[in-house]
């Protein structure tokens, strides 16, 4: 089986909800995609820079079936968002200070090659044009997603990479971003979620399957998207078809929103 290298960010997240609950946990679209890669059965290495703040993380039990190797850890505080959420768990606004990952390009582009297939989280800081038109260039299989709060400007430049993709991540509201960048009838498989709708797969524009989600009690909806996609690829690395990797994928997003996130520890725990 292949092994999949994530491209994008592990940061400090604080995700605010209504009546003022908040929460610190480690987030991040690579970790979380390649923690659900793994579990599902596709081995997976995170390609991030983190500064000494979270360095911790590669002692953790729970992320004991992550690679690490690809995890760049330097002086100075890590990448950190705060995530504000409505009472259904819509994200309403982000606020994000990148920190050392503005060194994540670089590192990212040293990686290229060492793992058989990449994923790539189009999200700043990542130059995602200059990584994706490495991977095309070099004829690597790649696999990419966006991010609602900078995909209408990252996607305008990445357009040209999209056809190479094996498949492109995106949510509903994303989707109708892609379509003004480009024709998804171009774009080999297209798997487009939607909260607690369904989420369908379309290839060559055409959708070829589509799933709901179950119903189930939301505790912490952050991870769920990368939940989904990480599932997804592995599920399709492991032979199985769009429709069944899609109800795999759905599930598994669905089971993460029901369990708590991995929260930061208060210091001296």
């Amino acid at each position: 089986m292949e092994s999949l290298g994530v491209i994008g960010n592990i940061s400090r997240d604080l995700a605010i909800y209504p009546g003022g609950v908040r929460i610190e946990m480690i987030g991040g679209a690579a970790l979380h995609i390649a923690l659900a890669a793994a579990h599902a059965g596709l081995p997976a290495a995170p390609i991030s820079v983190i500064g000494t703040d979270l360095g911790w993380i590669t002692g953790v039990p729970d992320l004991s079936g992550v690679a690490m190797r690809h995890i760049k850890i330097v002086s100075g505080d890590s990448c950190s968002f705060r995530l504000t959420y409505d009472a259904v768990g819509l994200l309403l606004s982000t606020y994000a200070s990148f920190g050392v990952a503005a060194g994540l390009t670089g590192h990212a582009l040293g990686t290229l090659g060492s793992c058989s297939a990449f994923h790539v989280c189009c999200r700043r800081p990542l130059d995602a044009t200059s990584v994706l038109g490495r991977l095309v260039a070099m004829g690597m299989p790649f696999t990419v997603d966006f991010h609602i709060a900078s995909a209408d400007v990252i996607m305008p430049p990445a357009a040209a990479a999209l056809p190479y993709a094996r498949t492109v991540f995106v949510n509903a509201a994303e989707f109708a971003i892609l379509s003004q960048v480009t024709d998804p009838g171009t774009l080999h498989t297209v798997v487009v979620s939607d909260g607690p709708g369904p989420a369908t797969v379309l290839r060559c524009g055409r959708e070829v399957a589509s799933a709901v989600p179950p119903a189930t009690n939301i505790t912490e909806v952050t991870g769920a998207g990368d939940t989904l996609t990480g599932t997804y690829l592995a599920a399709s690395a492991q032979g199985l078809s769009c429709d069944a990797a899609l109800r795999k994928a759905v599930d598994a997003a669905s089971a993460k929103v029901s369990r708590p996130g991995l929260t930061i520890p208060a210091p001296g725990e």
